[in-house]
């Protein structure tokens, strides 16, 4: 009778044993899948992040790495920055647009230029309106120096830099509401200019052409 009942209560206190042992490695199991599930959860939140984070960028990159100018309403004043940087010389912004009688001032911002109609007086092609005056500040080497000039006849003018037009140191202003049509400055470029002149020639009359509505 003792032997039984001592068997019976080993065999209890075994199965006890064994559930215990049983939900032990069922709770390490549940346990462990958790911490898994948790860091898949994260991982995938890190390359949720990370992915935004690029996206964020590349939004940012392409907001920032436009080029293109665009040329306002005509103004009675407009002010353009002559520049020597990393190399380059180039005229900010290139092209500007004042009201008939408006003036534009230049600002030596570094390096040495300067800003010279194309015009018959300085023995340069016509490029500005028939009849309207021309101008030449004479090459500026003062840091903070300024040249204006005023516009009494509508139309558009291109302009270069003596030391730099090779460069493609040029720029335009259009004064009024001139047709461009009738703009002799948006013809051709002239034939006997260097090729980089031409190009950046075409390039300004692409640009004012698309401020007076025609793009084509």
């Amino acid at each position: 009778m003792t032997d039984s009942l001592t068997r019976r209560r080993m065999l209890q206190l075994t199965g006890g044993a064994a559930v215990i042992g049983l939900a032990g490695c069922t709770g390490t199991q549940d346990n462990d899948s958790e911490a898994a599930a948790g860091s898949t959860t994260e991982s995938g939140q890190d390359e949720a992040s990370t992915e935004s984070s690029h996206s964020d960028d590349e939004d940012s990159h392409d907001d920032d790495g436009g080029h293109d100018e665009a040329v306002g309403a005509p103004s009675d004043t407009a002010e353009v920055n002559m520049i020597t940087e990393d190399g380059g010389y180039h005229f900010e912004p290139h092209v500007v647009r004042v009201n008939v009688g408006g003036t534009v001032t230049w600002h030596n911002e570094s390096g040495s230029h300067s800003t010279t109609a194309y015009h018959s007086d300085n023995d340069q092609p016509q490029l500005v309106p028939e009849g309207a005056a021309s101008w030449d500040s004479g090459i500026v080497s003062e840091q903070g120096a300024t040249f204006e000039h005023t516009f009494e006849t509508e139309g558009v003018y291109h302009y270069y830099c003596t030391p730099h037009e090779s460069l493609g140191m040029i720029g335009s202003v259009i004064v009024g509401e001139p047709d461009p049509h009738e703009a002799v400055a948006l013809e051709d470029p002239p034939a006997d200019k260097p090729d980089r002149v031409r190009e950046k020639l075409e390039e300004l009359n692409g640009m004012i052409s698309t401020a007076l509505g025609d793009d084509h």
